[in-house]
């Protein structure tokens, strides 16, 4: 333990394990701040060695004026590790991959400049995407940023631009733009001129038959992408025909039954496999969040202000159009608050309304029926 006339790095705790992680966790407190990050290590000793090192650097940076350089990319990293077992892990993760493909994450912390940020919002508006999701990388590019300079290293002044989030209507899918969708994702579609089916490579053509099956769960079921892009065959019943639905978001589980269509896609996915995973990766992993092909599907078949999202609003309102209420929908959808739910209210209320018109119609031509009048002679 190192001291000072004024501070100390205290010691308590310094080495331990945090959430699934099988890696040594370096936490100590250092003038009121807390300093943590993974060692990397499954060795205690290799740990303990790598702590006493940080805490020496840490106290010649305070007292002696050193301030050490890091990349980007190993903060993010640190930063994305100590978040592993939260609920917002699994979206952390998918910006990590968005900011590996178009940051600058290889720079130093501190060459980080306003102009890259910038560029990262064009380019995500290039790919047509929303403002919100544009924040969520933003944020995470912020955090980091924080957290880098928390910890004592270089870091240069960022100004992060205010996005405005628009509050957009409830947007679901039609019948017919659930059609026109369909039939852009269909991996046997043919070429709207020669009327030819397009002869694609086996890998691409496999690849389309996924993001066809992947929607049309995503339409039936309305789970979260991601809970059905990562979901293992042991998870999958054919023979109830049931699906064992675990939410990482809010950490619960649902029991869901198939439609007709979705058990015909996953008979056929089961004996064409080989893969643990009901969508896999090119090296049988789970699928990673790709969806790309399906923004270009929403725009070759002139859908607008539709995303990956609206498939499960697209589930949900139709639930309630059909005669589900709310509180049946949040049991579907596996909402942990009713008020996540009641954004689909104003639909219920809509139906009730249908309801109590024509009840109000029968009364009223029930009443206004002429009444006989019998005159005894």
């Amino acid at each position: 333990m190192l001291i000072t006339n004024s501070t100390h790095i205290g010691t308590h705790m310094s080495v331990l394990k945090r959430g699934n992680s099988k890696y040594w966790y370096i936490q100590f407190q250092f003038n009121g701040k807390t300093y943590i990050k993974s060692s990397k290590t499954l060795e205690k000793k290799v740990a303990e060695h790598m702590e006493r090192e940080w805490k020496v650097k840490i106290h010649s940076q305070q007292y002696l004026g050193e301030k050490d350089t890091v990349q980007f990319s190993e903060v993010l990293s640190q930063l994305i590790q100590t978040k592993e077992g939260t609920p917002n892990y699994p979206t952390l993760k998918y910006h990590k991959r968005v900011l590996n493909r178009l940051f600058p994450v290889n720079l130093k912390l501190h060459e980080i400049t306003n102009t890259h940020i910038n560029t990262l919002y064009q380019k995500r508006l290039k790919e047509g995407v929303s403002n919100g999701t544009i924040k969520k990388s933003f944020d995470l590019i912020r955090t980091t940023w924080k957290h880098g300079k928390k910890l004592g290293y270089q870091y240069s002044d960022l100004e992060f631009p205010t996005l405005k989030v628009e509050k957009h209507r409830l947007r679901y899918l039609s019948p017919d733009e659930e059609k026109r969708l369909l039939k852009e994702l269909d991996p046997n579609r043919k070429h709207p001129c020669t009327s030819k089916t397009f002869n694609y490579p086996p890998k691409v053509k496999q690849s389309m038959i996924d993001v066809y099956d992947l929607v049309v769960l995503l339409i039936d079921t309305g789970a979260r992408y991601s809970e059905v892009a990562k979901i293992e065959w042991s998870s999958i019943n054919l023979d109830d025909k049931t699906i064992r639905l675990w939410r990482p978001k809010v950490r619960n589980e649902s029991v869901l039954f198939m439609t007709d269509r979705a058990y015909q896609i996953l008979s056929k996915r089961k004996q064409t496999t080989s893969s643990k995973y009901v969508f896999s990766n090119k090296n049988n992993g789970p699928r990673n969040t790709a969806t790309l092909p399906i923004r270009k599907a929403y725009k070759r078949a002139n859908i607008e202000g539709c995303t990956v999202h609206t498939f499960r609003h697209t589930h949900a309102t139709r639930l309630i159009q059909n005669g589900l209420s709310i509180y049946e929908v949040k049991e579907i959808l596996g909402h942990t608050d009713i008020n996540t739910t009641l954004r689909y209210a104003h639909l219920e209320r809509r139906d009730i309304s249908f309801k109590a018109r024509d009840i109000i119609n029968k009364l009223n031509h029930s009443s206004s029926k002429p009444t006989l009048t019998v005159v005894k002679r």
